[in-house]
């Protein structure tokens, strides 16, 4: 019983962290003034007027370089948590580090062929 009314306070403040969201959507949409005009319907881009078409097609080796970011970055977290717990662990936890490491340099070796993945 103890364990469940320990959580009671945790409980409590995940759901003010999911509720503030939407409630901070919610009053700003109350609050705000609503006075739409052409002049502040039109796109703003760093102080100059839009010329041409918004919808400009990027090449997809962009995405595929954030992509490649953002996976290297998640591993470099999991590789220093992996290396501060390295005394603590057992064979098998060694051995699945391993096995994520050479993973790691499959997908490396696989991105550095595909010389357009990672040179924009």
């Amino acid at each position: 019983m103890s364990l469940v009314v320990s959580y009671i306070p945790l409980v409590v403040l995940a759901l003010l962290a999911m509720g503030f969201a939407p409630l901070a959507w919610w009053m700003s949409r109350l609050l705000r003034p609503n006075k739409p005009t052409a002049w502040k319907q039109m796109t703003y881009e760093c102080g100059s007027e839009p010329i041409g078409e918004a919808n400009v097609q990027f090449r997809f080796q962009y995405y595929s370089f954030g992509i490649i970011f953002l996976i290297f970055d998640l591993v470099a977290t999991f590789l220093l948590i992996w290396a501060v717990a390295f005394g603590a662990l057992s064979n098998t936890g060694i051995l699945w580090g391993m096995v994520f490491l050479l993973l790691l340099m499959v997908g490396v070796a696989y991105a550095l062929k595909r010389e357009e993945t990672i040179w924009i």
